[in-house]
């Protein structure tokens, strides 16, 4: 992939995409649909109208937000992707598989903004593999998550053998 390729998916791996050409500028809303949609304090999203968006692995499920926005998301996870209305399509910056690449810089909606959000930053924090309490646990996890790059068959027969429901989406892909 070239550098104004850029790839990503949902977390399941059943939707990804490629977006050819520069992103547009990157924003978080605050607004109450927005947070609601992403099941969070504010929605990061990047806008696309400017290259060209494929759908490499499945399609995105919609849903209609309001008379004028649809909302795609992963039908099989649930993963949060596009913003899509008149005003422009943008996809959420954490389902690319290079975020840190794409950094905000605006802010829409502040008039939903949650007040403790400007605290985050200054909340008691651990990195996972500190969290002593939680290592037994962690030691435990088989993630299922599609990793950050593409992949010709997903998911792997390790993780359809023990979810079944998966299956359709790799048969799906072949």
């Amino acid at each position: 992939m070239t550098d104004d390729v850029k790839t990503g998916g949902c977390q399941c791996g059943a939707v990804r995409f490629a977006v050819s050409g520069k992103l547009g500028h990157a924003s978080i809303c605050h607004c109450r649909m927005c947070q609601k949609a992403f099941g969070n304090f504010f929605a990061p999203l990047v806008s696309v109208d400017e290259t060209k968006v494929t759908w490499t692995r499945g399609e995105r499920a919609t849903y209609q937000s309001s008379n004028l926005v649809k909302r795609g998301f992963c039908a099989h996870c649930g993963t949060p992707l596009t913003y899509e209305a008149p005003d422009g399509f943008a996809i959420a910056i954490a389902a690319f598989d290079h975020p840190v690449a794409i950094e905000p810089t605006v802010q829409y909606g502040l008039e939903g903004r949650l007040p403790y959000v400007d605290k985050l930053d200054s909340l008691p924090g651990t990195r996972t593999e500190e969290d002593v309490s939680a290592l037994p646990f962690l030691a435990e996890i088989v993630s299922h998550q599609h990793p950050d790059h593409d992949t010709e068959i997903w998911p792997p027969e390790s993780v359809t053998e023990s979810h079944p429901d998966m299956l359709e989406t790799r048969e799906n892909d072949a």
